[in-house]
């Protein structure tokens, strides 16, 4: 039976404890993470000299390579160099630091940004530095890892309520003090399963019950709302929704992340977050990449098209097959297959036809949900995702593997 030793024993010594643990994946022969990318064209990549399909990049509406972003990024460097070397608090802000925060908090609709190196710094602050002891932060069970990260970082109380489920949250709101502070944190967009968060209903209950409500829209800037404004556009809520975070690593073809809200809450953040005080700021290739994406989307609507194009065909074939993707209805698209070593199988076969994907099994996902994660982009084609169908049902075959 396949096996998968992600967690090493925590009760022996740090150093054995790696080295066992190392050994141990070292002996299964397989590679199914940290694979090298030798050369990469948009989707089109070379793994150990083979030519592959990325079927699970983030890279929604495929920008990276756009002519106007990798301008932009080669005319940063010559101006700015390649870092500002060091914190905005020591270094100072640069104007290519509040040129993004200004065109970002307008484009989102909220009154102020701040932009940080990373999308999960981003998540991680917009709940450490806001909960403090006192509060209570209630959660869906399927947040982000770096929210999870900023509660524990915050010391407050934690309360989780059912994924996706109201009834739930209001039970959990209902039975908290109404004297003590509340957050409500959710995401936007599911990475893992795809849903869309309830937000009418979750911004009358915040409302209601008076919480602060933060929504991080990783996975539905430039997907989901007005030329991809995310969530809270969509369900035309962004003015209800107290605070929006997110990453560059996604639709704006860069790393880095923000935070979007009213300007009181932006400058206590910048003056009371480790994470913005103490971190190097972004860089001006990855500000200018962002930047330029950023303009893009909003005067070429063709890419956030055809991605939904390529999520609706993906989902037909799937359909077809009576394959299970958990109801997803956005480009973040899970392949259920709930068997650990029919996974493995699965996840090999389509490796083997040419077609890089990721497997996620428990407890990264609940126990029988595990899966092949993939992720729809605009540069897909209607030529190579019908390819992998085709790969699918003799990965299907291979693993002995029949849809429930």
């Amino acid at each position: 039976m396949f096996k998968v030793p992600f967690f090493a024993d925590r009760e022996k010594p740090v150093a054995e404890r790696c080295r066992t643990d190392a050994a141990t994946k070292m002996r299964l022969r397989y590679a199914p993470y940290y694979q090298v990318i030798e050369h990469a064209d948009g989707l089109r990549i070379t793994v150990d000299g083979k030519p592959m399909i990325m079927m699970s990049s983030n890279e929604y509406l495929g920008l990276t390579n756009h002519p106007e972003v990798r301008a932009a990024t080669k005319r940063a460097v010559d101006e700015w160099g390649t870092s500002p070397c060091g914190s905005r608090l020591a270094n100072g802000s640069r104007a290519y630091h509040i040129e993004l925060e200004e065109e970002l908090a307008a484009f989102l609709g909220k009154e102020a940004c701040q932009v940080l190196v990373a999308g999960y710094m981003a998540c991680l602050a917009s709940v450490s530095s806001l909960a403090n002891r006192k509060d209570v932060v209630v959660v869906d069970k399927s947040i982000h890892a770096s929210l999870w990260d900023g509660i524990r970082l915050s010391g407050a109380e934690t309360e989780r309520f059912t994924h996706n489920d109201m009834g739930s949250l209001r039970a959990t709101l209902e039975r908290l003090d109404p004297k003590q502070p509340k957050i409500v944190v959710v995401d936007g967009v599911y990475s893992m399963e795809g849903h869309i968060a309830p937000l009418p209903e979750l911004v009358a209950l915040c409302e209601e019950f008076q919480a602060f409500l933060v929504v991080d829209d990783c996975h539905a800037f430039g997907v989901m709302g007005r030329q991809g404004r995310g969530t809270p556009d969509h369900f035309g809520l962004t003015k209800q929704t107290d605070l929006i975070c997110g990453s560059f690593s996604k639709s704006l073809a860069s790393t880095g992340g923000y935070i979007a809200a009213d300007k009181a809450t932006i400058e206590y953040l910048r003056s009371s977050s480790q994470q913005i005080i103490f971190s190097a700021a972004i860089t001006p290739p990855s500000a200018a990449a962002a930047l330029a994406s950023l303009r893009v989307m909003q005067k070429e609507p063709e890419h956030q098209q055809r991605l939904w194009d390529n999520t609706r065909h993906l989902q037909g074939i799937l359909d077809t097959m009576g394959l299970d993707y958990w109801g997803s209805p956005t480009p973040a698209i899970p392949i259920v297959i709930g068997d650990k070593a029919k996974l493995y199988y699965i996840w090999k076969s389509l490796q083997d036809s040419g077609f890089f994907t990721v497997m996620s099994i428990a407890p990264g996902v609940p126990a029988g949900k595990d899966m092949i994660r993939m992720a729809v982009s605009s540069l897909h084609t209607t030529e190579m995702l019908d390819r992998f169908g085709d790969a699918l049902k003799i990965a299907m075959k291979k693993a002995d593997f029949q849809p429930a």
